[in-house]
């Protein structure tokens, strides 16, 4: 061989260590595969059966994709990685559910600069667990190393999530009317959203560390802020009664622009800030930011992952459904007459 001659290794990527990490994410894989999952793992593409969609009278295909943002930087810094694959996984359940759709199979894609077995093999058992907790088949992935795009140690994370629901049972909000009340779910923290403003704030304002312990909590800064999205996968025992007239994700934009896009152009939604309390870490985001109101609810969930829209006379219904108490469901708002905007009422 000519002493000149080059190899991809020479370029920085490790076919070798692409060999290890395929063999190890694989097993990984497998646990979320169904009987509707056709094939191996490795295909160039994913295959699943959807020949039971004939038990439908108009199956519509519901898809998200979405990433867990600047998240990933703290998981870096901390060195904890097994709890990013259930951001992704479930951040992209709750985009779809809200339409009434139901999960069916996941795809994800990691990026990095330097490919680590162990890093990924951690990303990926997140992710797989999360498809187990809610019957969704990883049915396919692609893990890139791209040297030169990131820096050490860093990575990205995107995925995307294929769920269906029959055309008669969508949620799309059109039936939400004057007098409905808006009850909210609660969430683990700030989920996947508002952390490229938590981290300067932690890291600039406070003069923190993410190894810190936050007292409020007697945990480290880092494990609540790394707390896991929450998949509302539960809701959907409400949702197959039928009585559920709107669902907001509370993601980026928070309640201004996430509970407006299913409001129909005659109503507003009125949400009292004053009926929950938001968990410890808002508070001290809040203040040691100086934060707004407006902008601190439109930043961040404030406590609030999901809101859901029933009638007067379903609310006590929805409030005592046994399988969401582990949400704590609590009435934080009412819809009026208006012209499609959310209205806060109260100081923080």
């Amino acid at each position: 061989m000519s002493k000149n001659s080059i190899s991809y290794a020479d370029a920085g990527v490790n076919l070798a260590a692409w060999d290890e990490t395929k063999g190890r994410i694989g097993k990984l894989v497998k646990t979320t595969y169904n009987d509707r999952v056709v094939g191996k793992f490795g295909q160039f593409g994913g295959m699943f059966n959807v020949s039971f969609f004939k038990d439908m009278k108009n199956p519509i295909l519901v898809s998200s994709v979405d990433g867990v943002g600047t998240k990933l930087k703290i998981a870096v810094e901390t060195n904890t990685h097994n709890t990013i694959g259930y951001d992704i996984v479930n951040h992209c359940i709750d985009d779809i559910l809200v339409m009434g759709a139901r999960p069916l199979m996941f795809l994800d894609y990691i990026g990095t600069g330097i490919l680590s077995p162990d890093t990924t093999e951690k990303i990926v058992e997140g992710l797989a667990a999360a498809c187990r907790e809610s019957g969704i088949a990883l049915i396919g992935g692609e893990t890139a190393e791209m040297p030169g795009m990131y820096q050490k140690g860093d990575y990205d994370i995107a995925g995307t999530i294929i769920g269906v629901v029959d055309e008669e049972k969508v949620i799309d909000g059109s039936k939400i009317k004057s007098g409905d009340v808006v009850i909210g779910l609660r969430s683990s923290g700030l989920h996947t959203n508002g952390y490229s403003l938590a981290r300067k704030i932690v890291e600039e304002r406070a003069g923190k560390k993410y190894s810190d312990i936050f007292e409020a909590e007697n945990k480290t800064f880092g494990e609540v802020l790394l707390a896991p999205h929450v998949a509302y996968t539960p809701l959907f025992s409400a949702i197959d009664k039928g009585y559920i007239k709107g669902i907001a994700h509370l993601t980026g934009g928070g309640f201004q622009n996430n509970i407006d896009r299913i409001l129909p152009s005659d109503c507003n939604a009125k949400i009292d800030i004053k009926s929950w309390m938001p968990q410890p870490i808002f508070k001290f985001l809040t203040e040691q930011g100086n934060m707004e109101r407006d902008e601190a609810y439109r930043t961040f969930n404030m406590g609030i992952g999901m809101t859901v829209v029933v009638s007067q006379e379903d609310e006590a219904r929805l409030l005592n459904e046994q399988e969401i108490q582990q949400f704590n469901p609590v009435k934080i708002g009412e819809i009026v007459g208006g012209n499609g905007i959310v209205e806060l009422v109260g100081d923080m």
